[in-house]
């Protein structure tokens, strides 16, 4: 046997090894002095979007093993699964970056079942019953409702929606460096991710056009939780949002995330 040194996943298991970071090497003295000088409001939207996303990388560190299952018993894709294993490494480096943040920073944030909305919850739900789907169904139609919720929807359009509103808040005001810093990485990371969940969705629709009714599906059922999370972390400190953020900016961003995904997917269709 021989690896395909071409495919995507082989390409980014390689990539994955080149780019490896370490919390642990993130100095935090000036974020410190930054959130000392931050006001009461500041501090809460920041301990409650911290919250929810160390409990989303905690969810998906939880639910990626069972798509590495499926994968090895349907056999002939051990680049793919390969790639996997630094996924599940990637997930839990980003739970350690999250809470070391906390840990040096922010001293404590409220527990995510105390904050997050009924959007939060469902769209976790969905994600854990598709992936947990896998362990008695390996079908390709099964592994497609997976990979729509968790790489396409849950990192492609919540995640990297996040980050963006992250940036926005404390990137452009030179605050916080360390802690952008480590989601500069965490971003890069969750990039292949999103990269390699677009490879696995074409290839299992090139493998069977039919498919594309269980993807269109998931994705539309999942993206108005999505947009959703935004609109119940934000909510509570409207009209004046800190760090000046808009509202309809950020639930905008997560509907364009969700356009770009899903056009590459109608290419390969």
């Amino acid at each position: 046997m021989r690896l395909d040194q071409t495919l995507l996943p082989l390409r980014d298991y390689h990539k994955a090894k080149r780019l490896m970071w370490n919390p642990q090497d993130l100095d935090f003295s000036q974020d410190q002095r930054d959130w000392a000088a931050m006001s009461d409001r500041e501090h809460e939207l920041i301990r409650r979007g911290v919250s929810l996303f160390i409990s989303g990388e905690a969810a998906v560190t939880d639910d990626l093993a069972p798509l590495m299952v499926a994968l090895k018993r349907e056999g002939g894709h051990l680049e793919e699964e390969m790639f996997l294993t630094t996924q599940l490494f990637e997930e839990a480096k980003h739970v350690e970056f999250f809470d070391a943040v906390i840990g040096q920073v922010l001293g404590e944030t409220p527990d995510a079942s105390q904050i997050a909305g009924a959007n939060y919850r469902q769209l976790f739900a969905e994600l854990t019953a598709a992936l947990d789907a896998l362990l008695t169904d390996h079908s390709r139609s099964a592994q497609a409702r997976a990979v729509a919720s968790y790489h396409i929807t849950i990192e492609g359009v919540l995640a990297e929606t996040g980050y963006y509103g992250i940036f926005k808040a404390l990137r452009a005001k030179g605050l916080m460096p360390a802690l952008t810093e480590g989601l500069e990485y965490v971003q890069r990371d969750e990039a292949r991710h999103v990269a390699f969940g677009l490879h696995l969705l074409s290839r299992l629709l090139s493998e069977d056009a039919a498919l594309w009714a269980v993807v269109e599906a998931q994705l539309n059922k999942l993206l108005p939780l999505a947009q959703g999370v935004f609109m119940e972390l934000l909510g509570d400190f409207l009209p004046n949002i800190p760090f000046d953020l808009d509202l309809n900016d950020i639930v905008g961003y997560a509907g364009r995330q969700y356009m770009a995904r899903l056009n590459v997917l109608e290419r390969v269709r």
